[in-house]
């Protein structure tokens, strides 16, 4: 039965209520559903973490391995439409950048990304909102394995929080990652996020040797 800071494998498939597929980890409902060119394997997720939208998140406690359903409202999922995140953007803003706004495209403005939902004279309406927020959300869900093993949750818990590594070693509780050298404050800011998540008692850090590659230079991650 899945708990609360399992670390498991999971197979899934995301889609809107009229039916349109927006996410998926299996690469045959991806073909089926005309999406190409990602990279589509199993993902892996620290249970309760939020590595999933909040609903499907908290779905996954005390299910047994295996397939389930779930609806998610929008509440649960990416957040009901914000309307102060519809925001007026002068189009002089967009001219300034050799851009020409039509209702559809996506932009970012200050870091911020959008799509411009609205074009009247020199005023832009840009939504701010994410893409899903507003709706309700049906997943597909295929739990393969509970990842007990202390080296694998080790790396699951670098690559969850994007963190290039070359290895990893464990002898009893004590980790050891091979990576580029990092600012102390950094290493310190993972030892507390790898032992909270893992249970590791320690973690230390050994320099990566030149010329020799990171885990992501070797393994392509999927997106999403």
């Amino acid at each position: 039965m899945i708990q609360k800071g399992d670390f498991v494998e999971l197979d899934f498939s995301g889609f809107l209520e009229d039916g349109s597929l927006f996410d998926t980890t299996i690469k045959d409902v991806a073909k089926k559903n005309g999406i190409e060119g990602k990279n589509f394997k199993p993902a892996i997720v620290c249970v309760g973490e939020r590595h999933l939208v909040p609903g499907l998140d908290d779905a996954m406690i005390g299910k047994e391995l295996g397939k389930f359903h779930a609806d998610i409202p929008a509440e649960q999922a990416f957040g009901k439409k914000d309307a102060k995140l519809f925001k007026l953007i002068p189009k002089t803003k967009f001219h300034n950048d050799e851009i020409e706004p039509f209702v559809g495209l996506e932009v970012s403005i200050d870091d911020a990304r959008g799509m411009v939902r609205a074009v009247s004279g020199g005023r832009i309406i840009v939504d701010f909102n994410h893409p899903l927020a507003g709706h309700k959300l049906h997943y597909d869900v295929n739990i393969l394995r509970i990842i007990t093993d202390d080296k694998e949750q080790v790396e699951s818990a670098m690559n969850l929080m994007g963190i290039p590594f070359n290895s990893v070693s464990v002898e009893g509780k004590k980790a050891t990652i091979e990576m580029q050298e990092l600012p102390e404050e950094l290493k310190q800011g993972l030892v507390s996020e790898i032992t909270r998540l893992t249970g590791m008692d320690s973690v230390e850090f050994k320099a990566q040797p030149l010329n020799k590659p990171s885990s992501d230079d070797t393994s392509a991650e999927r997106g999403g």
